[in-house]
């Protein structure tokens, strides 16, 4: 694939020598072209050549190569950059994600909340499950569509790995907050003078984060209902030190029953469409948050009774109603990330990370995760960011050299029920990868190189239905 061929050698000054950089593209490549279960031993059967590098070097690339994820971040954001207008603020998300895995043994492995199996209301009333795994916080860049600007797609550039407190040796606990706001420090000395939005989900809606953002940083996320609201102080003349806060306002929740207050109604472009929603808006202190810095706080409601009433703020005062909830439909770009990485790129399917006893002797079964020291943790730190990078090259590659037109027919020929369809999936954009690589090996083969492209072609459509 001519893009990805471009894409690739920038890379190569994030490692020290020239055979990790080999190593690491043969496992990109293996990553991209891999189906099904996409474990790491799967991984290198597609991306090694016949004949190539011993399977035991490809997987020390992980465990021992000397090599940095935040420098491979750097690099991609570098390259993402390029692909946002300057004019335009850079508009960054947080979040974070629960990759499920199995086996006591496996290093870094914990109990954390699991959001497909929770629940917030509804007929069974709220509840919380739990599921084993890794958690990632990742921070993404978000970018719009050539083919459609109100669409967009999060690149992630940053990953941090979260253990459980309970899992942490005394003193490295370390929240999800506090490994966001790293990151975003980090990002913001790769940009040292652009503005930037920060998205973020209720639990990045803190004190921990949005009290530490410098002027140029705006935050847009959720607001309490019952949040404790005042309004900007007033001037007083006389001595003492000035008010920090004006009087106390009505929380989201009264503020939206208060019906005093008008509702005024709004357009609204989210999600890539127009809706039109009920709103009310002041702008006031949340100072348990974000202590004295004005926030523009939005409450929504939405006309048909069928969503309950909810509540926005972002550090900017000055931002409109409509800037406002069209930055924070952003953030479900992030989730649509989390799941194509997951379903199509297989994120919780490496296993690498584990202890085996060479001794063979079984140890005396006991409840709860059992690594054994630090055995794994430098695989499991590294697997994982290269399974989001992966993702990103792909998406990077398609839209450099990309055919969106070409590949919706395509889709809608091979799946006709997909009426609707009219823009290219993460899903048509991997298979376009994919395609590409194979017939560039097709095309190398001694037998197969003088086949027609048409043939190739049809080669490419057997694989990737299998």
């Amino acid at each position: 694939m001519q893009a990805l061929n471009e894409i690739l050698p920038e890379f190569q000054f994030a490692f020290t020598s020239s055979p990790t950089f080999d190593n690491f593209v043969t496992l990109v490549v293996g990553w991209i072209l891999c189906t099904g279960r996409h474990t790491i031993s799967r991984v290198i059967q597609f991306g090694r050549e016949p004949g190539g590098k011993h399977h035991s070097t490809l997987y020390r690339f992980f465990s021992r190569a000397t090599w940095d994820t935040d420098e491979l971040g750097l690099v991609l954001f570098r390259l993402v950059l390029a692909l946002v207008p300057v004019a335009v603020p850079l508009t960054v998300l947080v979040d974070d994600t629960l990759c499920r895995k199995t086996g006591p043994h496996l290093w870094g492995g914990g109990m954390h909340r699991d959001p497909l199996g929770s629940s917030y209301g509804g007929a069974g009333g709220r509840t919380i499950k739990f599921a084993f795994g890794h958690n990632w916080v990742t921070l993404c860049v978000w970018i719009p569509l050539p083919w459609n600007p109100d669409r967009g797609l999060a690149i992630p550039v940053l990953w941090r790995f979260y253990r459980p407190k309970k899992r942490c040796p005394p003193g490295e606990y370390r929240k999800r907050t506090e490994l966001a706001l790293e990151m975003i420090n980090v990002l913001l000395d790769w940009v040292p003078s652009r503005p930037i939005v920060l998205v973020g989900d209720a639990e990045y809606a803190c004190m921990g984060i949005v009290r530490e953002l410098p002027p140029r940083v705006t935050f847009v996320g959720p607001t309490d209902m019952d949040a404790a609201l005042f309004a900007l102080p007033t001037p007083v003349k006389g001595k003492g030190r000035p008010r920090l806060k004006g009087a106390r306002l009505h929380s989201p929740e009264k503020l939206a029953a208060d019906e005093a207050i008008p509702w005024e109604t709004r357009k609204v472009r989210i999600y890539g469409r127009e809706v039109e929603i009920l709103v009310k808006t002041v702008v006031c202190l949340w100072y348990r948050v974000a202590y004295t810095r004005p926030v523009r706080l939005v409450v929504t409601r939405d006309p048909s009774g069928r969503i309950d009433d909810r509540a926005y703020f972002t550090t900017d005062a000055q931002l409109s109603v409509e800037t406002t909830l069209n930055f924070f439909s952003h953030r479900w770009s992030q989730e649509v990330m989390h799941r194509d990485v997951k379903q199509h790129l297989g994120l919780e399917d490496p296993q690498n990370g584990w202890w085996r006893n060479p001794a063979g002797n079984r140890p005396e079964k006991t409840a709860g995760p059992q690594p054994h020291a630090t055995r794994g943790e430098k695989a499991v730190r590294r697997t994982a960011p290269i399974g989001f990078l992966v993702y990103a090259l792909v998406v990077l590659a398609y839209l450099r050299a990309g055919t969106p037109e070409a590949d919706v027919r395509r889709a809608r020929k091979l799946a006709p029920w997909y009426l609707h369809k009219t823009e290219p999936s993460f899903a048509d954009m991997l298979a376009s990868a994919r395609r590409e690589l194979w017939a560039s090996r097709f095309k190398q083969h001694r037998l197969l190189g003088p086949v027609s492209k048409k043939v190739t072609e049809v080669f490419a459509g057997f694989l990737l239905a299998g």
